[in-house]
């Protein structure tokens, strides 16, 4: 057996995490700072009467924006927020290429997680003696790894058609990542019910499905506060609706990240190998194939 990379994947969660992470503060800051009237613009304006100079710049100094209505003496200014949301700051220039990138470089080990978790499910479903739990753990590793699969490619789809350049389809791609992704926490939760049917059997198994348990509870109730303030938003244009529809979407991210984290509790001691004559250590559950059972 000759070793040409072996990569703890602990150490290929923390890549994972860090990395969209990490990016994701660097376009706030830098948008926040540069280019606030940007990632501050909605659909929603107030029309208002005109105002005197004085306090034009204090509303912009609250990051308000007047821009004067043509063939009248009015004025309009943006609804008021304070926070912008994940698509604000990442469709925006130069932060879009930063984040497609540090994306792009996120999606490869996403993927292949994936296929390892497929596998360990399977591996784990030989443990089982009831019959009936086996069939029903097996079509549920299939829903969740499929789910899990859609959820990635939904978030590659979010990432590279960007709000301002095709807002009804990257809603509509949102969408269907945030479906993915709670259905994909719950269809995890209910498989690991089949596959331990006693509960956990070691710490680490305990803490990942309780920190699993607590990321989704926080996913459904963010979810809940993002979709009230989006339609309060869409409809009424309040003051701040933005700002706390942003709040719960950065929420959301972060839960979904912490829930896909939990990664190195499940897996805390194996590693990412590429080798030369390893063909007697190749197993058949282990090959990444796109079969149904």
């Amino acid at each position: 057996l000759v070793v040409h990379l072996i990569i703890g994947f602990r150490d290929i969660c923390v890549f994972t995490l860090v990395l969209p992470l990490g990016t994701l503060f660097v376009c706030f800051v830098s948008a926040y700072v540069f280019q606030p009237e940007e990632i501050h613009e909605t659909h929603c304006r107030w029309h208002l009467a005109s105002v005197p100079s004085v306090h034009n710049v204090l509303t912009r100094s609250f990051a308000t924006v007047l821009t004067r209505t043509h063939g009248t003496n009015r004025h309009q200014r943006q609804v008021y927020n304070i926070i912008p949301s994940i698509s604000a700051i990442t469709g925006v220039s130069p932060q879009r290429y930063l984040w497609r990138v540090s994306i792009a470089l996120h999606i490869g080990p996403r993927f292949i997680i994936a296929f390892v978790y497929r596998n360990w499910y399977r591996a784990m479903v030989d443990g089982l003696s009831d019959p009936g739990r086996m069939a029903k753990a097996r079509r549920m590793i299939n829903i969740v790894y499929w789910l899990n699969l859609v959820e990635i490619s939904a978030l590659c789809g979010v990432t590279y058609i960007s709000n301002k350049e095709n807002y009804p389809l990257h809603e509509k791609v949102f969408i269907i990542f945030m479906t993915t992704s709670l259905s994909y926490m719950l269809a995890t939760l209910k498989l690991l019910k089949l596959l331990q049917p006693d509960g956990p059997q070691t710490p680490y198994e305990e803490s990942s499905l309780r920190y699993k348990q607590a990321f989704f509870a926080l996913s459904i109730a963010s979810t809940v506060g993002l979709i009230l303030f989006f339609l309060k938003h869409r409809f009424l244009c309040q003051d701040l609706a933005f700002s706390w529809f942003a709040l719960c979407e950065y929420i959301v991210a972060s839960a979904n990240m912490g829930f896909h984290c939990t990664t190195m509790l499940d897996f805390p001691t194996e590693h990412f190998l590429i080798a030369k004559n390893a063909k007697q250590y190749k197993k058949q559950q282990a090959s990444l194939g796109w079969k149904l059972d």
